[in-house]
């Protein structure tokens, strides 16, 4: 799980990024056009949640303390609910939210892996 850990955090670092460029176009795009939609605000907070997320994750993934996965899967399910939440008419939002998704569902399991080992 270890590997794991290190390879989904260092991806999420570096989508995070990407999310964080694709969303300030979005908002952009929302305030220039006047819709009213709060996509690119959101697709900025999923960012945050990621990179903090990836680099929490880097930092414990050698930690057999049960609480950071917890955290972890906590953290990236309030980022993949506020990302669907708050999608609108941009798509990419909801694909950055679903990729939170699947942090949340690997951190669940390594939560459970290590609940049973105690």
């Amino acid at each position: 799980m270890k590997t794991c850990k290190l390879f989904l955090g260092v991806l999420t670092i570096v989508a995070s990024v990407l999310v964080l460029f694709q969303s300030c176009a979005a908002g952009m795009v929302n305030t220039l056009g006047d819709t009213g939609e709060v996509s690119g605000t959101a697709g900025v907070l999923v960012a945050v949640i990621m990179i903090t997320g990836g680099i929490f994750e880097l930092a414990t993934r050698k930690s057999p303390s049960k609480g950071t996965a917890m955290v972890l899967f906590l953290m990236f399910l309030f980022g993949a609910l506020m990302g669907f939440a708050n999608a609108g008419r941009f798509a990419d939002l909801q694909v950055w939210s679903g990729f939170c998704l699947i942090q949340a569902l690997v951190n669940l399991a390594d939560y459970i892996k290590k609940r049973k080992r105690i």
